[in-house]
């Protein structure tokens, strides 16, 4: 049976061959008696997937030995707290508004610090990106926080800035959520970067945090001992016991991601080329097809979440009734936003975006 495409903004489509792997080790992990459910978090078994998962991350994100890997839980809203109580030390945090969810962070860090707006696109209503040479940073920051791509505007820096360059120490923290392991990530500008895995990576309930060690040790009196990013990663993410069963998928992704092939390249590097072309493809229809709208500007347009429009809400309805008979679900837009979203992560296949792309086409020729 052929699976309709998911176009959900998260939880997210997974790859269909991890799914089936999932499913045939259920009962029995490798001869071990016992599903991954099941297992002790500190036995043996589940200490080699959890290694391995952790390895693999390392090796596609070419993660340095400067940077620790945690495993946590909370997704990247208790990030918007966790992170503040980590690295504020009770100061100042910048923080840089592009959409939804980097102003959610913002109002969270309120409650552990005091809070700068370094830059703002709420004027252009989140289809921009601020110059980061306009970008105000405080003198003595702690860190600078921003929202990476934005799941619901569909806002993405494709490149992070350089705070070295812009005349600041504070490191840069990144919530990369929506584009995790879609594309590389340059480390020598990150001090810490935070993910919910379940857009990605694996179902919800696991989020990673990959953070610069000499971070670490900086805890507020009041951040509880399971948030405590030293604790967490002096007791190798097994402070509490840890979301294993999301761990163990995510580290399936990543053998997935790694057995990926795109023409000559392989890996993360293919997964990157992948979702260029699906992007592109999308975008270029939407652009010349005179019926949908997308708003962001050309330089900023995510690569994984495509809000667009329609020439009147009153067709929204039928848009959505005839995509699900097409096998084309989830492609409601945001609540705040409205219209239409494609969320095209990694698992998503260059078939299934032309699949949407064909039925767009059918349906601006009989309603447009």
């Amino acid at each position: 049976m052929t699976r309709p495409f998911n176009f959900s903004a998260g939880p997210a489509a997974l790859p269909e061959e991890v799914l089936q792997q999932a499913a045939s080790e259920m009962l029995d992990w490798h001869g071990s008696g016992m599903g991954v459910m099941e297992m002790s978090h500190r036995g043996k078994e589940f200490i080699s997937i959890a290694e391995q998962a952790e390895a693999d991350l390392r090796e596609i994100l070419s993660v340095p030995a400067t940077h620790k890997i945690l495993f946590m839980q909370g997704g990247a809203i208790a990030e918007n707290a966790i992170v503040p109580m980590n690295l504020s030390r009770g100061g100042r945090a910048d923080y840089v508004i592009t959409g939804s969810w980097s102003e959610k962070s913002a109002k969270e860090a309120h409650k552990y610090c005091e809070v700068h707006l370094a830059a703002s696109n709420a004027a252009d209503h989140h289809t921009t990106l601020p110059d980061y040479g306009s970008w105000k940073i405080s003198d003595n920051a702690a860190y600078v926080h921003v929202c990476s791509n934005e799941t619901i505007h569909g806002v993405e820096m494709h490149e992070l800035p350089d705070l070295a360059a812009l005349g600041t120490q504070a490191p840069l923290v990144i919530d990369c959520s929506s584009h995790i392991v879609s594309r590389p990530i340059d480390w020598s500008r990150v001090g810490l970067a935070y993910a919910g895995a379940q857009k990605n990576i694996g179902p919800a309930g696991l989020t990673l945090v990959i953070v610069r060690e000499d971070l670490l040790g900086h805890a507020l009196p009041i951040t509880p001992s399971a948030f405590d990013y030293k604790i967490v990663a002096d007791n190798g993410s097994m402070y509490n016991t840890p979301a294993t069963y999301p761990w163990y998928l995510a580290g399936l992704v990543f053998q997935w991601i790694k057995r990926q092939r795109e023409g000559e390249l392989t890996g993360l590097a293919a997964i990157e080329a992948r979702n260029i072309a699906k992007a592109k493809l999308f975008y270029d229809y939407v652009d010349a097809s005179g019926f949908y709208v997308n708003k962001v500007a050309g330089n900023c347009r995510s690569r994984m979440n495509i809000p667009f429009f329609l020439p009147s809400d009153a067709l929204n309805d039928a848009f959505l009734s005839g995509a699900k008979e097409a096998g084309l679900l989830q492609l409601k837009g945001h609540k705040s936003v409205g219209g239409m979203r494609a969320s095209i992560y990694n698992a998503m296949p260059l078939a299934g975006v032309q699949a949407l792309v064909d039925y767009m086409k059918t349906f601006a020729a009989r309603h447009g």
